[in-house]
C-alpha cells in the first residue's frame, strides 16, 4: 500500500489521515496512544506530520513481512 502525503502539506488533521489511510478515528487514536503513530499539537489541534504517516506505513509493511 502506498500513500504519498501531499508534498505541499507537512501536517495533517486526524480527519485527513482517516481518509488517507481508510481507517477509523478510533483506530487512529489507538495508534497515537500506543506510540505507533506520532502527532504534534498546535493549540488544541492534534496534527500528524507527513513523516509520521510514512513511518507508520513502513511499520505496517514491516509487520506484514514478519508475519508472512
Amino acid at each position: 500500500m502506498t500513500v504519498d502525503p501531499s508534498p505541499m502539506l507537512a501536517l495533517y488533521r486526524v480527519t485527513d489521515v482517516m481518509r488517507m489511510l481508510k481507517i477509523s478515528r478510533t483506530v487512529i487514536y489507538e495508534q497515537l496512544r500506543s506510540g505507533r503513530l506520532r502527532s504534534v499539537h498546535q493549540g488544541r489541534t492534534r496534527l500528524i506530520p507527513a513523516s509520521a504517516i510514512r513511518d507508520y506505513i513502513a511499520l505496517l509493511e514491516k509487520e506484514a513481512e514478519e508475519a508472512a
